[in-house]
């Protein structure tokens, strides 16, 4: 296990920034992911942390040590494609077998580990099959069993879970970080996906063109996010405009908020689940979407609109057309000030 920190990473190309002044510390034993949109700079930063690119600013520690010189083959970490890369003329325990061969392990070390491993990922009737004899899934189990076969210092998957469908993903999500736990190793997600990232991570690292906008926990980033950009890309929210109307409280839309004690109008990120259906006819429902374990109500009022998601049970009880009024329970959501 190794705790892992950038300090004041820059990476140019073409003189164009793909990461800018980017600090972040990863804790030992954790598993943090690296999320944001396509072009955010997150795959750089795993690249940079796997050795494949050298800084142009900045400084990457691993247990206080800079490696930022390091070649990727002497950092002893392992990692995970979305491609997978396995060796197409090699048997699944082969493929495993590679990095502990290279590594000049013995035949009965090698033997031991393979096996374990093999159970560990419930591939022991697939050992003597070849990728192309398996599914994406049992792939993408190989490929994370020989990242782990050399009991690496890290653990690095760059968006392994894209290429499944969704079923098989949440199947390995689950299967990643139990994994994870049970090994102990210090791993880094990056992906764009934010269930992932909040079903799997200890930390997560929101980032947006080169820069890290939030690190917390996924509870801390779901439901108390610092900033705009991550208020509107993790998860659903309403927008609702709002105005100050005296010290730190905001008002609109028939809701009374508490916000911070300056500027005067805003908008106010509220989650569908936040909001509840009461008796009144301050709006009216427009569209009724059944989603399994809830259901999503689509509210307007005048030319606003609003989602509010209910429990399937509770959402029988309405229809389109009629008309009902909300209660917030947040009273503190995160409220975008318009600077001007």
């Amino acid at each position: 296990m190794s705790a892992v920190e950038f300090k004041g990473v820059s990476q140019y190309f073409a003189n164009e920034p793909a990461l800018s002044n980017f600090s972040l510390k990863i804790q030992e034993g954790s598993l943090t992911t690296l999320l944001g949109p396509s072009g955010c700079g997150k795959t750089t930063a795993l690249r940079l942390l796997a050795g494949f690119l050298n800084p142009s600013e900045g400084e990457i520690l691993v247990d206080g040590k800079d490696i930022s010189k390091t070649p990727a083959s002497k950092r002893g970490f392992g990692m995970v494609f979305q491609s997978y890369s396995l060796f197409p003329h090699l048997t699944t325990e082969e493929n495993i077998a590679f990095g502990l061969k290279l590594k000049r392990y013995s035949e009965t070390q090698i033997n031991k580990r393979v096996s374990e491993l093999l159970e560990i990922t419930a591939l022991q009737n697939q050992a003597k099959k070849f990728p192309h004899q398996l599914s994406g899934g049992q792939q993408q189990r190989v490929a994370l069993a020989r990242a782990l076969a050399i009991e690496p210092k890290l653990l690095l998957l760059d968006e392994p879970l894209s290429a499944l469908d969704a079923a098989v993903r949440e199947q390995l999500r689950q299967e990643i970080r139990t994994l994870q736990q049970s090994s102990g190793v210090t791993t880094v997600f990056v992906t764009h996906d934010q269930q992932e990232a909040l079903a799997l991570s200890d930390q997560v690292a929101v980032m947006s063109k080169g820069k890290l906008e939030q690190i917390g926990d996924p509870v801390e980033i779901y439901s108390n996010p610092s900033s705009q950009f991550v208020a509107e890309f993790v998860g659903a929210s309403n927008r609702l405009p709002v105005v100050r109307s005296g010290g730190s409280s905001w008002s609109g839309m028939g809701f009374n908020f508490a916000g911070q004690d300056s500027g005067t109008r805003g908008i106010a990120y509220v989650r569908p689940e936040e909001l509840e259906p009461v008796e009144g006819k301050d709006f009216s429902i427009s569209t009724k979407t059944f989603q399994g374990g809830h259901t999503c109500l689509e509210l307007v009022s005048g030319q606003a609109s609003l989602v509010v998601e209910v429990s399937s049970q509770l959402g029988t009880t309405f229809n389109i057309g009629d008309q009902i009024s909300l209660k917030c329970s947040r009273t503190d959501p995160f409220i975008a000030v318009d600077p001007k």
